[in-house]
């Protein structure tokens, strides 16, 4: 009778990992596909920092912000940089309009002209136009994405604990800039016998990880991976790091992306998740 109960909870730990195994398959297949979409990272194709006053946009040499050859008409407009704030104007109109950037809280306006489409993003005090081509190099070259085998065991349960007072954390960009950020705890967890933290910040309805370990730089993304979990409950989260992905700066240099912090610098090696793309 105890080999039949042992044999039946084997079966059923074995059905329980497959399924397992399938919905994290399930949600590679979905992130590789929004990569590759018309808005995805892979058609991001340029950044133009927009420098005070009028800088001009098309295909022309002399334009500022340089379009793709054959891609829009030669002269298509310019941008306007005038006391914190941007704005438009097309080539024949004669009044600009205000733009709205990627910080704003209804997301920015966008332009489009044929496969292209420009909005305004907003760095500290930096102003540039993000360029995205739905022909873009990037895209037309994309090779797939590489991922570690799934492993049930990096699926971890974690303490979540919240800061006693309001914190920032300073994260810092590739572009060298460094900007106070909220954090509303840190999650604590053990991982191959090690113990290891990670200062969370918050995306959307989900804590968001930005960590490096002991893979970075050599089968994972040198800069360092991301992690997005439910948010806690009851002091509690489970981190799967079998869905750590890498940056958009791993598939495009005009990307600003943020780095992690030296608290999320884990002494652990997490071979699970998203492996490095390409020679990045």
């Amino acid at each position: 009778m105890r080999a039949v109960l042992i044999f039946a909870m084997a079966v059923l730990l074995s059905a329980a990992d497959t399924s397992y195994v399938q919905q994290i398959e399930q949600w590679r297949a979905q992130r590789e596909a929004r990569l590759k979409s018309d808005s995805g990272w892979l058609t991001v194709a340029g950044l133009f920092w927009l420098n005070d006053g009028d800088n001009t946009a098309g295909t022309a040499a002399d334009c500022d912000v340089k379009l793709p050859p054959g891609s829009a008409p030669e002269h298509f407009g310019v941008f306007r940089l005038h006391g914190g704030k941007a704005g438009f104007r097309k080539t024949g109109e004669t009044a600009f309009k205000d733009l709205r950037t990627d910080a704003d809280k209804d997301g920015p306006d966008v332009l489009t002209v044929n496969a292209l489409t420009m909005f305004v993003i907003q760095r500290g005090d930096k102003f540039g136009i993000r360029l995205k081509d739905r022909n873009s190099e990037y895209r037309r070259n994309f090779t797939g994405l590489h991922w570690y085998p799934v492993k049930p065991e990096y699926r971890v349960a974690a303490r979540f604990v919240k800061w006693t007072e309001p914190k920032n954390i300073d994260i810092a960009n590739i572009l060298g800039q460094t900007e106070p950020t909220p954090s509303p705890g840190y999650v604590e967890f053990t991982l191959n016998g090690v113990k290891a933290r990670i200062d969370a910040l918050e995306e959307d309805d989900s804590l968001f990880l930005i960590f490096r370990d002991q893979t970075a730089g050599k089968t994972t993304y040198g800069a360092g991976r991301f992690l997005n979990t439910d948010m806690p409950k009851n002091g509690e989260v489970v981190v799967d790091f079998n869905q750590a992905y890498n940056p958009p700066c791993a598939f495009t240099p005009y990307a600003t992306c943020p780095l992690p912090p030296p608290e999320n610098r884990l002494p652990v090696a997490i071979e699970a998740g998203e492996m490095k793309y390409g020679d990045h």
